[in-house]
């Protein structure tokens, strides 16, 4: 598995050579570098641990400091890539031409919070009529069973807090790797709001 931690710039728009016009996200991708590995012997798993951004030395507490090896300055983001296919030790510098032999990538990020919803926009129930009278227009109607078991089912489609959650986006085609930019643009809308943190990784279905 191959994959770096990513900012979302944003959305444009580009032409491929045939004249379409592809909407695109545009995600930057600063040098990532290695912290640490996981093993199966120590860990259980096999994992290598990499993190982006340079962070403020005064910032950090020295239990967050004890992380990063001697040569690692202390980052901002920290993920972690199970099974990753890279060879690499620590302190190691990891940029966008990994991706140079993928077409297609997945993107995780956060989606953008939304606040409380009803149930028309967070589960998309198509409502009551509309028409005067009706008194039932934009209700989640009936929960629970009055007979057994007389509560509210677990997992029943009621209003409440929306986004703002973990979301991947799979399958996404990578349109454009520019190195000297430190960019990737992808066909598609990414989850994020802008310059939100995203983790770039090889499509799981697709090559």
């Amino acid at each position: 598995m191959i994959g770096l931690i990513g900012k979302k710039l944003g959305m444009t728009q580009i032409f491929d050579e045939g004249g379409v016009l592809i909407p695109v996200t545009v995600i930057a991708v600063e040098p990532n570098v290695v912290i640490d590995h996981r093993s199966e012997k120590n860990h259980g798993y096999s994992a290598t641990v990499l993190g982006a951004l340079d962070r403020k030395a005064s910032r950090v507490s020295k239990p967050e400091a004890g992380q990063f090896k001697e040569q690692v300055k202390a980052k901002k983001h920290i993920v972690e890539f199970r099974d990753f296919d890279k060879q690499c030790a620590v302190g190691d510098t990891l940029g966008l031409e990994l991706f140079s032999n993928f077409r297609f990538v997945d993107v995780v990020g956060t989606s953008k919070g939304k606040g409380y919803q009803g149930v028309m926009k967070r589960h998309n129930f198509g409502g009551g009529h509309a028409t005067h009278g009706s008194k039932f227009h934009r209700g989640n109607g009936s929960t629970g069973m009055a007979a057994y078991p007389s509560k509210v089912i677990k997992g029943t489609k009621m209003s409440g807090r929306m986004g703002g959650e973990r979301s991947t986006v799979q399958n996404l085609r990578v349109v454009k790797i520019d190195q000297e930019k430190n960019v990737m643009l992808v066909k598609g809308a990414v989850p994020g709001s802008r310059d939100s943190i995203v983790v770039v990784r090889q499509a799981k279905k697709r090559k």
